[in-house]
């Protein structure tokens, strides 16, 4: 092997194992998602479709400019374009013409739908920021199960110890005579009970991981894994502030009353547009038109200033009946911007009852944690008494490992109520606008 080829491969390992071992922040997890996921890419092409429509919207304002040209060989009896006369012989002719149009007035349908693609500009951008949040969101929630699995799993591993432990000195006691040889049954089978349960957390960890990999759209599950971080209690003084408060920050940073706000003006926008056609149309117009035939006695050049002609001119355009066609719009326009104001009404609803009920979650999962902190502490001071009792044999192995079990469940339900503390108070926050993920 060359020099060059085993440094290439040296080179090619160090970045394999450097991938590997890389371990995703939130932030990381958050920024990366907003940037691949393919929904919110769908979104950004649907915010570049509004560009679009308001450049077409402008576009309205503007005149038009056409021009067309002619040159044809005629045989036969043939109308001459220059003397508007039958020729019975072979000519050639040609024609060119250049018309202008401006739409002067139609019933301010172009100053609407511009003011139309702005809101619906409008509305995409607030679609597109809540699909980023709802992704944010999700990803919090799958990295914080993450973070409690493997915290899980430590609690599992150091009891599992401790029961290996408790096992090698109730052998010892078991030969020495101090205790009897059943003793060690019970102690066997919570050791069992226990690496059962460490390979279901293991599992667990793994399925968390695919979870928060396919968010992401990552296929390297087996190689994935996020930073162990340690988030303490407690994250902020939010459920201090009124429900009333966050409701009220709420409709300023949440986006779903803003779409159906933005929602409701398009359709508002859409009914004065189709009202417009009950009005007249007055359209300017400027036309230029130059002809030449081969079999007129004058040159080319002379022929195109000879028989030129100019048209200018205004045309009015006055609907009297079309099959109620625009009176269908308008009626449906109507129809839409009811249903609009009914969905924004819904939506309104719908933020304060989950601001409501995230305020109550906070408080309630507050009260979950502490309570089972104390549960914890009480299972704790057992356990210890329970293993003072039984290392001196005034307590059978059954009993005792009854006390490991509860004390393991106390363990799990600390660890399990906090998670699900910090992720109800993330929710709230983000009621209250404070950022999911705090830049650095």
């Amino acid at each position: 092997m060359t020099t060059k080829k085993i440094v290439f491969f040296l080179l090619l390992v160090g970045f394999q194992l450097s991938a590997q071992n890389k371990k995703w922040t939130l932030e990381e997890c958050v920024d990366y998602a907003i940037k691949n996921n393919i929904s919110i890419k769908q979104s950004e092409l649907d915010l570049k479709i509004s560009d679009v429509d308001k450049l077409e919207a402008i576009g309205g304002f503007l005149p038009t400019l056409n021009g067309n040209a002619n040159y044809s060989m005629n045989t036969g009896a043939s109308i001459n374009p220059v003397t508007n006369q039958f020729q019975n012989q072979t000519f050639k002719s040609m024609s060119a013409s250049a018309n202008s149009g401006l739409m002067l007035f139609n019933g301010l349908a172009n100053w609407k739908t511009l003011q139309r693609a702005k809101l619906s500009k409008i509305a995409n951008s607030y679609r597109l920021d809540k699909m980023k949040d709802d992704i944010a969101l999700s990803i919090a929630n799958s990295y914080l199960q993450i973070l409690f699995n493997k915290e899980q799993l430590k609690v599992q591993k150091n009891q599992n110890a401790i029961t290996k432990e408790n096992i090698k000195r109730t052998q010892e006691l078991i030969q020495a005579g101090s205790l009897p040889a059943g003793d060690i049954y019970e102690l066997q089978a919570t050791d069992a009970t226990q690496e059962q349960q460490i390979v279901t957390t293991e599992n667990a960890i793994l399925i968390s991981k695919i979870g928060l990999c396919q968010i992401l759209f990552l296929e390297d599950y087996m190689n994935f894994d996020i930073s162990d971080e340690v988030i303490d209690l407690p994250l902020t003084n939010i459920a201090n502030e009124s429900q009333e408060a966050i409701l009220e920050k709420a409709k300023e940073s949440v986006k779903d009353v803003k779409i159906a706000m933005a929602n409701f003006d398009v359709a508002k926008k859409d009914v004065a547009l189709s009202r417009s056609s009950y009005l007249p149309t007055i359209t300017g117009f400027l036309g230029y038109n130059t002809r030449w035939a081969e079999s007129i006695p004058f040159n080319f050049i002379d022929q195109l200033t000879l028989f030129d002609g100019t048209a200018v001119g205004l045309q009015l355009s006055v609907p009297i009946l079309n099959g109620f066609a625009t009176r269908g719009r308008v009626q449906r326009a109507k129809i839409n911007q009811e249903r609009s104001e009914f969905q924004l009404k819904q939506a309104e609803l719908d933020l304060e009852r989950n601001v409501y009920q995230a305020y109550n979650d906070v408080i309630n999962a507050k009260k979950s944690f502490e309570a089972a902190q104390k549960t914890l502490e009480a299972r704790k001071q057992s356990y210890n008494f329970s293993k003072e009792r039984y290392e001196v044999g005034l307590m059978n192995s059954f009993d005792y490992s009854q006390a490991t079990i509860a004390y393991e469940n106390a363990q799990s339900e600390v660890l399990r109520t906090k998670y699900d503390y910090i992720f109800r108070t993330k929710i709230l926050e983000f009621y209250f606008g404070i950022p999911l993920v705090k830049k650095q």
